[in-house]
């Protein structure tokens, strides 16, 4: 598992761009058979990637649990939520199987022993992209649709900024722990998310980029509001925020993300939104 510790904001100010990829940007996270996983000090995120082809994946696969958490199993005393952004798969939690198709979300709560991944096709695999939280109270595992996601449109085509917040793991959806994803489409035409841009100093976020066409990129922009700076991502690349920064991005063409959020609150308009005319 790769540990990724904080970073101070003052020191962020002169990493160079090498520095801030290998201190934010997490790459590589789908890998035939094989379970990615990146443990973030900032809130104690984990960051997955789980891509089964011809096997079906635990959770843990790979992971050292005593070294890295100090507990029994993975969800002792942590929950998850996982995307599937393949083919259509399976996830199966304590005996109970949750078909997942293309967007499917699932809420996997604190104390669940046994979860697996699998494919329906290793010809089009399932990519499950999940973040796990700590959590120190026991919720209902859940499997949500688009369908029963919250919408929230919100922006104008006038400010390239059109989309549709898809709440899956959210207080008007469901009860967690601290744990909130959601998914956002941006329309066609629209290039940039999250603007005006803001922090929030209770929660940190972690955004996973996807539907990127190829051949284009998202410059996702991160940092102190005085002092910004980006990270050119590409498919299926995540970005860990801690809450001092800013987080938003433009990209080439439209696209979709995957924001998860944890941190002292569920506030989800608990932000400090920064007028773009006062950004540097």
């Amino acid at each position: 598992m790769d540990v990724r510790y904080s970073a101070n904001a003052r020191d962020v100010k002169r990493y160079t761009t090498q520095e801030m990829r290998d201190e934010f940007l997490v790459q590589g996270l789908y890998k035939p058979d094989e379970v990615t996983a990146v443990y973030s000090h900032v809130d104690r995120m984990v960051v997955v990637g789980i891509m089964p082809v011809s096997q079906t994946l635990p959770i843990d696969k790979g992971i050292d649990i005593m070294a890295n958490f100090g507990t029994n199993f993975f969800l002792e005393r942590r929950e998850a939520g996982f995307f599937n952004l393949g083919g259509s798969g399976v996830c199966t939690v304590d005996g109970t199987a949750y078909k997942m198709g293309l967007r499917d979300c699932i809420y996997i709560t604190k104390g669940c022993k046994e979860v697996t991944f699998a494919s329906d096709s290793k010809d089009n695999p399932a990519r499950f992209y999940g973040v796990s939280s700590p959590a120190h109270k026991a919720c209902e595992t859940k499997l949500l649709t688009m369908a029963q996601a919250a919408k929230n449109p919100v922006g104008a085509a006038e400010t390239a900024n059109k989309r549709v917040i898809n709440q899956f793991i959210h207080p008007a959806v469901l009860e967690t722990c601290q744990l909130m994803m959601g998914l956002t489409v941006l329309d066609s035409g629209s290039v940039w998310n999250t603007m005006p841009a803001h922090t929030h100093e209770r929660r940190m976020e972690i955004y996973t980029y996807f539907d990127i066409p190829e051949e284009q990129a998202v410059f996702h922009m991160m940092g102190a509001p005085t002092e910004t700076r980006h990270i050119i991502v590409q498919n299926y690349d995540a970005v860990i925020s801690p809450s001092w920064s800013i987080h938003a991005g433009c990209g080439t063409s439209n696209y979709a993300f995957i924001w998860a959020m944890g941190g002292e609150n569920q506030t989800f308009t608990d932000m400090d939104t920064i007028p773009t005319s006062q950004l540097r």
